[in-house]
């Protein structure tokens, strides 16, 4: 081999140990809300702050609109160390029983009475048993306070969700609780959504102002009925691949994490004015419920739960102390 063949075969070897150290360093961060949604801004807000810090060391990609899978790819992928991190919400249920806790109608009551619950019960007592799951759940972040929407009529009272059918999330609880309304839940990818009430294989579904607007449902859904029926936390996880990055990156990333809370609570609250007033000019038509009946209905909810999840009764009493008198 020529001298003039080694060095090209030398540069193209070097050309491609580069390209791989560059695709190692890049973490990859998977969600599944739209463009405009809370969970896109959080996630690109952290994107932002996080590479200022790593410089060369590594780069935060954030890959939205359900681009590297749906909830339930997404957490698979973070089991295999194929994504770096994701932001899963109503899944984490799913996959660790003592998060159906945020199932549970109107445990929170507002986002002071959640800063509390991150502080003193989700990140010392629910994030390690999310661990030996195999999820390193790195801070607390919001998807929302969630609200009905349907085609059928407004939902006032839990009755007049009879016979209704409510796409939900994955998760036992959430459908749980809607069957106690009456509702028939069906539980189906957000991404699917739009297409399913739009055909009428859903008549309503339920989610925060921030997923209803930015994924248009407003276009095939008539009645909004504010029921702030669950308040869902997002929860910024790493998986398998986590412990595979440098240490430095990992500090960054859970400081970053951390420090972008407040930064999404913020938004948050300003989406939820914003969103609200979008929809009613969208045509709308916005309704309150009568809380109390369905605070009511939920107790057998609660006392499900309770039975069923290891902990789940003394875990509701210790969220309850939390709220502000």
């Amino acid at each position: 081999m020529g001298i003039r063949t080694c060095v090209a075969a030398a540069m193209l070897a070097a050309l491609g140990w580069a390209s791989a150290a560059q695709a190692q360093t890049e973490i990859r961060f998977g969600h599944v809300g739209e463009p405009g949604s809370l969970m896109a801004l959080s996630t690109e807000e952290f994107a932002r702050r996080a590479n200022e810090k790593l410089g060369d060391m590594a780069r935060v990609s954030v890959y939205g609109s359900s681009q590297l899978g749906n909830d339930e790819t997404l957490m698979r992928k973070l089991r295999l160390g194929t994504v770096e991190l994701a932001l899963p919400s109503s899944i984490m249920s799913s996959t660790v029983p003592i998060f159906g806790l945020f199932d549970m109608p109107y445990l929170v009551s507002d986002r002071e009475h959640m800063a509390r619950i991150r502080d003193e019960v989700v990140m010392p007592q629910m994030a390690p048993a999310a661990a030996e799951a195999g999820f390193n759940v790195l801070a607390v972040w919001e998807n929302g306070f969630r609200q009905i929407t349907n085609n059928r009529r407004p939902i006032v009272q839990p009755q007049d969700l009879g016979g209704i059918k409510l796409r939900t999330p994955s998760g036992e609880w959430r459908m749980r609780m809607f069957e106690a309304y009456g509702a028939n839940p069906s539980p189906m990818a957000l991404s699917e959504v739009f297409v399913a009430l739009q055909t009428g294989v859903m008549d309503g579904q339920e989610n925060p102002y921030a997923q209803i607007y930015p994924s248009r449902l407003y276009e095939v859904q008539r009645y909004l009925s504010k029921s702030n029926h669950v308040f869902t936390p997002a929860y910024v996880t790493a998986g398998r691949s986590f412990d595979r990055l440098d240490p430095q990156v990992q500090e960054i990333l859970r400081d970053t994490a951390v420090e972008t809370q407040d930064f999404v609570a913020e938004t948050a609250a300003r989406l939820d004015e914003e969103l609200l007033a979008r929809l009613t000019e969208a045509g709308m038509e916005i309704n309150e419920v009568d809380q109390e009946a369905f605070v009511a209905a939920s107790e057998p909810v609660y006392a499900a739960f309770a039975d069923a999840v290891d902990g789940g009764g003394e875990m509701i009493e210790q969220i309850r102390a939390l709220r502000a008198d």
